[in-house]
């Protein structure tokens, strides 16, 4: 009989099989992981590295704040240091009264006791100088009104009308404190044949400025009416001072029409910019009819003064270019629409070499003798002053440039350098970064304002 044997030992020969395999895999999958927290840690320090940096960055504009002939730091600075990481940066200045650059570079250490940066960045900061004692915002009968984390940094401030604060907004800074005024000149309350006149008790309109915890005001403030100091310092309020009602600054609107050169006529379709990294010349005394729109990172060069009869829309990281020959002769666009200026997505206005920027005004109001009237007063003052015909947004700019809402309002958020501001109402918010000055010069003290920021 034949005995069958049983076959054993299968499963086994599996396992001997498949197990190298499993324990490759397992490998592989522990290399991964490995070399992926690696990566995440060295992203991490890079991250501690320009955080230094940029805190370099604010401690150096601050000490040129204090000293107008600061050099840097000479050596590093430890930011912060603990058992396992230390941080650090190391600043110097370079340039003039005119202009200085500080070169930071920040440093990641790891573990701490390493003599060798882990991750280090480099990047450099370009200053222009803005003198305290010219006005970098002028509002009207209007006011001021900011919120969240809008600053007004160089400068003085003076408003006909008031001033409302709220959120983290900031007027001065306790280094460098500016000269606010504020004349009340708003009256009566929602408006009137007479408005604007300046506010009495009978009108029971309240005091010109308001400011909500932590908003506040570094600065000497006189103020029309104001008797609550609250959110002020350095001094703060002036006991019992007034402000007297100043006329804005005008414009020779008849003037510039008057110089137009007929050759140089366009259509807006024509003075648009509107292809991929295209160009466009505005020549000089031009006159544009209708609306121009400037975009697709388009560069439109100007030459001299540019009246547009319709409205100016630029984005998309599109810019006008004061033209090298103009020198420091600010040249001036004129915009007649009712919708005005707006700027969005990251467009500019940029300075020549001179670092001569625009003078953008808007002259639209609600009077039937819009947009040539040379007087506006009244209920169409009133109404005017809350319409917006100057709008910056979404990292727009202009450094050196003044935006000027003749009668009506300017609205500024989320925008980077602004020369300075004019308005009937100025409103900022949402921005942190924007810092304000005036480009002319003048006796008091000196602030350092961001023009650039980029890597080494």
């Amino acid at each position: 009989m034949k005995i069958k044997l049983n076959q054993q030992g299968t499963i086994l020969l599996i396992f001997l099989l498949t197990f190298p395999f499993l324990i490759l895999m397992a490998m592989y999958y522990m290399s991964l992981s490995l070399t992926s927290f690696s990566v995440g840690r060295l992203d991490q320090l890079h991250t501690e590295a320009q955080l230094a940096a940029d805190a370099g960055a604010d401690y150096s504009i601050e000490q040129l704040a204090l000293n107008n002939a600061w050099a840097g730091t000479g050596s590093e600075v430890a930011l912060h240091s603990d058992s396992k990481l230390r941080t650090t940066f190391i600043t110097s200045v370079s340039g003039n009264s005119s202009s200085k650059t500080i070169a930071i570079t920040g440093k990641t250490y790891w573990p701490a006791s390493a003599t060798t940066p882990t991750r280090t960045v480099s990047i450099d900061v370009d200053l222009y100088p803005v003198t305290v004692g010219n006005y970098s915002i002028v509002a009207g009968a209007g006011g001021l009104y900011m919120s969240n984390n809008s600053k007004v940094v160089g400068g003085g401030v003076f408003i006909n009308g008031e001033i409302n604060m709220s959120n983290s907004a900031q007027i001065g800074l306790s280094t460098s404190p500016v000269a606010v005024q504020v004349a009340d000149d708003i009256c009566p309350p929602g408006g009137g044949a007479s408005y604007p006149r300046v506010c009495t008790a009978a009108d029971n309109a309240g005091q010109p400025i308001t400011i909500s915890n932590p908003a506040h005001i570094y600065g000497t403030v006189t103020a029309t009416n104001q008797t609550d100091g609250s959110g002020m310092s350095s001094p703060g309020l002036v006991t019992g001072g007034s402000a007297i009602p100043q006329a804005l600054p005008t414009y020779d609107r008849a003037g510039q029409k008057a110089a137009v050169n007929p050759a140089n006529n366009m259509t807006g379709a024509a003075a648009s910019c509107t292809s991929n990294n295209g160009n466009v010349i505005w020549p000089a005394n031009t006159k544009i009819t209708g609306d121009v729109t400037v975009s697709h990172q388009c560069t439109v060069t100007i030459k001299g003064n540019v009246w547009i009869t319709g409205n100016l829309s630029t984005q998309n990281s599109s810019q006008i270019i004061v033209d090298n020959s103009l020198g420091t002769t600010m040249p001036v666009i004129m915009v007649d629409g009712s919708s005005g200026f707006n700027m969005i997505q990251s467009s500019k206005l940029t300075p020549n070499s001179s670092n001569t920027g625009v003078e953008v005004i808007t002259f639209y109001s609600t009077a039937s003798c819009s947009p040539d009237c040379n007087s506006v007063t009244g209920n169409d003052l009133s109404n005017s002053r809350v319409l917006t015909t100057i709008s910056l947004g979404n990292l727009t700019g202009g450094a050196n440039s003044v935006f000027y809402a003749y009668w009506t309002q300017a609205s500024l958020g989320n925008s980077g350098q602004i020369g300075a501001v004019i308005g009937q109402t100025i409103q900022l918010s949402n921005s942190a970064t924007i810092t304000f000055g005036s480009s002319t010069g003048g006796v008091g003290t000196t602030t350092w304002i961001v023009r650039g920021y980029h890597k080494q």
